[in-house]
């Protein structure tokens, strides 16, 4: 690139970043849709709904949320990505998002390529969650369970390739156990079917559980995450319950169309870490057995990219896939 040329294209970048300032002053002036790829109850959200509409305060608009499910979020990410890259449209995703690029044979959108990292809104343990009438107590009586009716027990998911699928998937191959895999269209509708009966196993968030939990109508084994959880610490971890190294600590973050200005972005950023530092929406995340996690665009980035790769891996290993 010649000396003129270069004159020219730093000219040109000055000029967008100086007009996305310009619309990051103004923004939002109007309201701004936020999808969530998932039936509402589940973990993505409760917790979406939770933190935008603080943000949506704090920013004097209207942020609706616009519950898009199916296909294990693929439907609610494309109308995403295929949208104007101004900022007034939203997604509010797991990590699910990212191991889809993995199981799907080719997907409408690029994963990586057509979404910007806005900023993680919390990590979600999820929690072996077996019906009454399934004769388990712990997660080792669980094992041993499995280990005797191979195939047999059902298990209910969010759907065909979500953190729920992939974290049973991963269980079955560290203990050498298998099971049938009942995928739902989202983590409200997996739930309704473990509390009905019409599976006997779930690999839930403790946001979609924690009050069945309490309530008797459902049974806690052990938590995916390294760590207990401050909404049911008397569970333990399925680490510490005879499976070690064992791990799903997946996130929900949220994400604008790639394009989108980055003052924008960074606006939306630090309103979203100022929700998360509030008293009261850290008491319903946590009552919902769901931990904050802000950060920064560039955080995200460097975390999607790692997860990206981990979830791969984890797919090859399990032989999940999209039944």
């Amino acid at each position: 690139m010649n000396f003129s040329r270069r004159i020219a294209f730093a000219a040109g970048a000055a000029l967008v970043f100086a007009a996305g300032i310009a619309a990051a002053q103004s923004y939002p002036a109007k309201p701004v849709r936020v999808v969530i790829p998932w039936p509402p109850g589940g973990a993505n959200d409760i917790a979406g709904r939770i933190v935008m509409q603080k943000v949506g305060e704090a920013l004097g608009q209207q942020f609706p949320i616009d519950n898009r499910g199916g296909a294990g979020g693929t439907i609610g990410s494309d109308l995403v990505a295929k949208a104007a890259p101004d900022g007034y449209t939203l997604m509010v995703h797991s990590t699910t998002h990212l191991g889809n690029a993995h199981l799907y044979k080719s997907l409408p959108y690029d994963t990586l390529a057509d979404f910007a990292p806005v900023g993680l809104l919390t990590v979600q343990s999820a929690v072996l969650t077996v019906h009454p009438s399934l004769p388990a107590k712990s997660v080792r009586e669980f094992i041993a369970l499995a280990r005797a009716r191979p195939g047999e027990i059902l298990y209910s998911t969010a759907g065909n390739g979500s953190i729920p699928h992939l974290g049973m998937a991963l269980l079955g191959a560290m203990t050498n156990t298998s099971y049938t895999h009942v995928p739902y269209k989202g983590g409200g509708p997996q739930v309704i079917a473990l509390v009905a009966g019409e599976s006997q196993v779930s690999l839930a968030t403790v946001a979609s559980v924690v009050q069945h939990i309490r309530a008797g109508r459902l049974r806690a084994l052990g938590l995916s995450a390294i760590r207990r959880s401050s909404a049911l610490p008397d569970v333990p971890t399925i680490a510490e319950s005879g499976v070690p190294g064992y791990d799903m600590s997946p996130w929900i973050a949220v994400f604008a169309p790639a394009g989108t200005p980055r003052p924008i972005i960074d606006k939306l950023n630090g309103e979203i870490n100022r929700a998360l530092k509030l008293s009261d929406v850290t008491q319903n995340l946590s009552t919902q057995g769901i931990d904050p996690w802000p950060g920064t665009p560039d955080e995200f980035a460097t975390r999607i990219k790692a997860d990206y790769e981990r979830y791969g891996k984890l797919i090859k290993l399990t032989g999940a896939k999209i039944d």
